[in-house]
């Protein structure tokens, strides 16, 4: 079982930079991958970035050159830099952890079995 909490998250005007946190607890030495979801009201959560356990990386093109996912190398800590931010990336965002091993990181949901709470990241002029 893994625990996550998510935190950073706020109002921000456009261009600028919210830096996300995901506090992992719990048997994370078997954690594989790790990712940022969003979902804004109405809309399909929708995967954002993940990272595995060897710091590969994997983006939506939607925040490509924008958005940087990192965790602390033992999987215990995993951040989001968002930077350059647009109405369009107000959602809340999750973190999530999956346990098990694949050949290819995923942005899909299924692919994740734990989940936090969510923090909410708020975007306007």
């Amino acid at each position: 079982q893994v625990q996550l909490v998510e935190s950073g998250g706020g109002s921000v005007k456009i261009g600028g930079s919210l830096r996300l946190s995901c506090a992992a607890s719990g048997y994370t030495a078997s954690t594989y991958s790790m990712g940022w979801f969003r979902q804004a009201p109405g809309k399909e959560r929708e995967g954002v970035a993940a990272i595995d356990r060897y710091s590969t990386t994997l983006y939506a093109d939607s925040v490509k050159g924008r958005f940087t996912i990192s965790q602390d190398n033992a999987m215990n800590t995993l951040y989001l830099q968002m930077n350059s931010l647009k109405p369009e990336d107000t959602a809340m965002y999750y973190c999530a952890a999956s346990q098990v091993y694949t050949r290819f990181l995923t942005l899909g949901k299924g692919g994740y079995s734990y989940w936090g709470q969510g923090t909410q990241v708020t975007v306007s002029s």
